[in-house]
């Protein structure tokens, strides 16, 4: 509980508003139904403006940083959630044309959202106490969601779908005000570049050798992880499972992540960030693995454990160690990049799976477990080197303070 109370009460704040956000926040879910039932559009159509709403959110997350560290995170985070907000609760009023450009913005606006509150979240906190304070975010977005997609459910089918994108586009906007009451402006002043400070990204990302290891990981390891929401329902569907037992399977995820998530963080805050997200990503691998036995009952049920297991380990933290990583004047350019290369599945997963199930089904699997294991063993190497630079480094210190001074 002492390592609770150091997060910072803004943190806790900020959550509170994470968790009654991400509580409405469940349009996404049910975009697929809305756009081929009441506005009557063909299943390519749907996918199309699916994948270009997907494509929005995945920019957004690339660049939100940006914005942030020029202008200010808590600004970024403002007027994004306000922009998203508003877009989502008009689109019942729209006409279904105006669509293929409300909702790609709306989703970059989003997830600029998203990177500007991961920033916000690593400039209030100082280092040390930011994997325990990013598990609180994490918890409270977990706890939202699991109950937003029950309420959508009761809102789609008992009113209309409409209601869902009301109730999204005002809970984004009620996000905005809350942040602004919560977050004083002071806390979250964009950072300049000193003297002794790199001011481009790319020499910053440089003498971080171990990011540019992580990163690209972190980016496979999506692309494989999202599959349960693609090809694996298929797989199962193909092999006898029925729709149920699929929902089934992902309440085990929110169950775990509920029950564990943050236990683990603050259990795990003082071991080595990368040997645990090197696990995390072998773990992910590890769980498309269990499908080569077969898709019996326990066999799934490894699978989703396996995988959800692997994400508390690695999704924490590895935000909070590019956080870490990161200069005070680039945290939102850094996290711009992790948040991009950690929600990229969205729109790769679904496009790569499914063309490798649909030539090749029985490479699928193997593929994933191959991609997850080189993933994580790249993290954990890159671990080891940097622990050897660092004892090397610490040596010729000490060699160094040993030597009489002439």
């Amino acid at each position: 509980m002492r390592a609770l109370r150091e997060v910072p009460r803004t943190v806790w704040l900020l959550a509170c508003g994470t968790f009654v956000n991400m509580a409405v926040s469940v349009s996404f879910a049910f975009l697929f139904l809305y756009l081929t039932g009441p506005r009557g559009l063909s299943a390519a159509e749907a996918g199309l403006l699916s994948g270009a709403g997907g494509a929005g959110l995945v920019a957004g997350n690339f660049t939100g940083g940006w914005y942030g560290d020029r202008f200010g995170h808590r600004r970024v985070l403002l007027a994004a959630a306000a922009t998203s907000g508003l877009l989502l609760a008009a689109v019942p009023a729209l006409p279904t044309w105006a669509l293929y450009v409300v909702l790609p913005l709306a989703q970059y606006a989003s997830g600029a959202q998203r990177a500007a509150n991961s920033a916000l979240v690593a400039a209030i906190v100082p280092e040390g106490s930011r994997r325990q304070a990013f598990a609180v975010v994490r918890a409270a977005a977990n706890g939202g969601f699991t109950l937003g997609p029950l309420l959508g459910a009761f809102a789609a089918t008992h009113f209309s779908y409409d209601w869902l994108y009301v109730a999204e586009g005002l809970g984004t906007v009620a996000l905005a005000v809350w942040t602004a009451q919560v977050v004083p402006a002071r806390a979250a002043a964009p950072k300049q570049p000193t003297a002794h400070h790199e001011a481009a990204l790319w020499p910053a990302l440089r003498a971080r050798p171990t990011l540019l290891v992580l990163l690209p990981a972190i980016l496979v390891t999506d692309i494989i992880y999202r599959q349960q929401y693609s090809t694996f329902p298929v797989f199962l569907a193909d092999h006898g499972t029925d729709t149920q037992a699929y929902g089934a399977l992902l309440a085990i995820n929110g169950g775990i992540l509920l029950c564990l998530e943050l236990p683990t963080a603050l259990a795990l805050r003082h071991r080595s960030p990368l040997h645990i997200v090197g696990a995390g990503l072998l773990l992910v691998g590890a769980a498309y693995g269990a499908l080569l036995l077969g898709t019996t009952t326990p066999t799934t049920i490894a699978m989703m454990t396996l995988l959800t297991l692997g994400e508390l380990l690695y999704k924490t933290t590895a935000t909070a160690y590019v956080a870490d990583q990161a200069p005070d004047h680039l945290q939102g350019r850094f996290q711009s990049l992790y948040a991009g290369a950690s929600i990229s599945g969205v729109v790769l997963a679904a496009p790569l799976g499914g063309a490798l199930y649909e030539t090749a089904p029985s490479v699928l699997w193997p593929l994933c477990a191959g991609l997850g294991a080189t993933a994580g063993a790249a993290v954990l190497l890159s671990a080891k080197r940097t622990n050897t630079a660092d004892r090397r480094t610490a040596e010729a210190d000490r060699d160094s303070a040993s030597q009489p001074v002439a």
